[in-house]
């Protein structure tokens, strides 16, 4: 696995564990000494084909007081043959008045300056200060298996070095950041000539990791080395984007019960925070937007649109309309 710019690749894909299902960031995430960066990605392009394009993904459409707007739910990674969309997907936003993503994208340098804010330790820390000796153990492993030694991640703390682990395994199964659908929607956008339109910022995304304390984010790598091991993350990544790739309903379904439950640091983390907060937060701006464009097409991590508490069933809450396309 180890390359001549292994931990570049890594940190690509860095943040794809639960980042590839909620949280839509650059793929040039970080800045290393080596070239590189979201020029060096290949964005989705839409491919000549006389093949109708299966439906990927949910989309819903939005109503309210004479506005409305569509909801398509996207994960952060891909491959090429998942574009282009399907015909409903591409009219909905060539209909649309702007684009609103969580991140745009495109602009590599306030996640840089995020992640050195919210994912590094400062001058003179270390990663192995914050661990227990178990702990560190099972990460040295890890890590060699990974092909990285210790000291190219002991500047990062153990919420951003599991993303990364896991984000090498998915890059291993050919899914990439630079393929996801947000490069296929923004690549749309721009040749539509239509406003972009962020939800969040990459301070807010990343500062809800690092609200995580010591022995929090300590246990969320454990959990994730244990996933790695046994091979649950990457079942659980590619569960997740199988059932996107075949717009399946109700093993979306099953996958958000299953990534929300149990007693652990990640599920409930996932639940309370980067669901259950970030959910009504996103349904604000939401309301915000439609007051101001003509029907925006949003797009947001699809376990966004999943469950009781899901963008869609609260916006319900609040008196809208909400159709479930497919």
């Amino acid at each position: 696995m180890c390359s001549t710019l292994p931990l570049r690749s890594a940190l690509r894909s860095s943040l794809c564990a639960v980042f590839f299902l909620l949280l839509g960031q650059p793929a040039g995430a970080v800045e290393m000494t080596v070239p590189g960066g979201p020029a060096a990605f290949a964005v989705p392009i839409e491919l000549e084909t006389t093949d109708v394009p299966q439906r990927r993904g949910a989309l819903f459409r939005v109503r309210h007081e004479g506005r409305s707007a569509y909801l398509f739910g996207t994960i952060h990674v891909g491959k090429q043959a998942f574009f282009p969309l399907e015909p409903e997907v591409t009219r909905a936003l060539a209909d649309a008045g702007a684009l609103v993503i969580e991140l745009d994208i495109r602009d590599n340098l306030p996640f840089q300056q995020a992640l050195d804010k919210h994912g590094r330790y400062p001058a003179g820390d270390s990663i192995v200060h914050h661990l227990a000796p178990a702990t560190l153990r099972q990460l040295v492993q890890a890590l060699t298996k990974a092909g990285l030694p210790l000291r190219s991640v002991e500047q990062y703390k153990p919420w951003l070095v599991a993303n990364i682990l896991v984000g090498m395994q998915l890059e291993g199964q050919g899914l990439e950041r630079g393929q996801g659908v947000e490069y296929f929607l923004l690549a749309a956008a721009k040749r539509q000539d239509k406003t972009v339109r962020e939800l969040e910022s990459a301070d807010y995304q990343l500062a809800l990791f690092d609200s995580l304390d010591d022995r929090q984010q300590e246990q969320y790598l454990r959990e994730n080395l244990a996933d790695l091991d046994d091979g649950r993350a990457l079942r659980n990544s590619q569960n997740l984007v199988d059932a996107w790739s075949a717009a399946d309903a109700p093993r979306m379904n099953a996958l958000w019960r299953d990534l929300t439950s149990g007693p652990t640091i990640s599920a409930s983390f996932l639940q309370e925070t980067l669901l259950g907060k970030r959910n009504p937060e996103m349904v604000s701006a939401i309301e915000r937007i439609m007051q101001h464009d003509q029907r925006p097409f949003v797009g947001v991590g699809l376990l966004h649109l999943l469950g009781e508490n899901s963008v869609p069933q609260l916006l319900k809450r609040r008196g809208y309309e909400v159709e479930r396309i497919y």
